[in-house]
């Protein structure tokens, strides 16, 4: 859907998921695999087992990590290793953020959406941390929205000032589709019928 959001918007990245990003050469070590990220510049079309950044010349304009079991990794080490990697904008987010927070023994607070980004004079720094449902991404210019509760939670990208229209999901862009069709072509037979009658009640009677 993110990268069919980029299509639409005239945008050239390559929109990826859990692939190995390194990019120190000479230090396999130096390695993450993004849950999403957005290579700039290049071609969606392109099939590659990993990344090599010195090699592409470009970094990650974005990355999205999903919070796992491994809270504190997530929570802290991700974002380290993004500011590394000169990744413009990360968001993390943390789907069990809310259950965690009703918790008696949450260790620690724990929220929905972080967001970081890379600004002048202070480097990678965290600039959000919601628990609302939805976050703005300046590097993708829309937004990121929580829709659904439990296994039918998602991710969807909010379009307008306050995301409040989502963007389509392939399947509800194809029903669209259809049923703007189905319309054209109704509209086309009423049309049709208009005509007859007009003709019927205009046409000359037969000698």
């Amino acid at each position: 859907m993110l990268a069919r959001f980029l299509t639409s918007q005239r945008k050239i990245g390559h929109v990826g998921a859990d692939t190995f990003v390194y990019w120190v050469e000479g230090e396999p070590g130096k390695r993450v695999a993004p849950d999403v990220y957005v290579l700039p510049g290049i071609e969606q079309g392109i099939v590659v087992p990993s990344w090599r950044l010195w090699e592409i010349g470009v970094k990650p304009s974005f990355a999205f990590e999903v919070v796992s079991s491994d809270a504190l990794k997530d929570h802290e080490d991700g974002p380290a290793l993004y500011g590394e990697i000169g990744v413009q904008e990360l968001v993390v987010f943390d789907p069990q953020a809310r259950i965690a927070q009703r918790e008696a023994n949450a260790s620690r607070q724990r929220v929905r959406w972080q967001v970081f980004r890379r600004v002048k004079g202070r480097g990678f720094v965290r600039v959000e941390s919601s628990q609302a449902d939805r976050i703005a991404s300046r590097s993708l210019g829309c937004f990121l929205r929580v829709v659904g509760e439990g296994a039918e939670l998602r991710i969807r990208v909010g379009l307008g000032p306050t995301g409040d229209e989502l963007f389509p999901t392939e399947a509800e862009a194809e029903r669209a589709r259809a049923d703007a069709a189905l319309a054209r072509v109704a509209q086309l037979e009423a049309e049709l019928e208009a005509l007859r009658a007009t003709k019927k009640r205009t046409g000359k009677p037969r000698g």
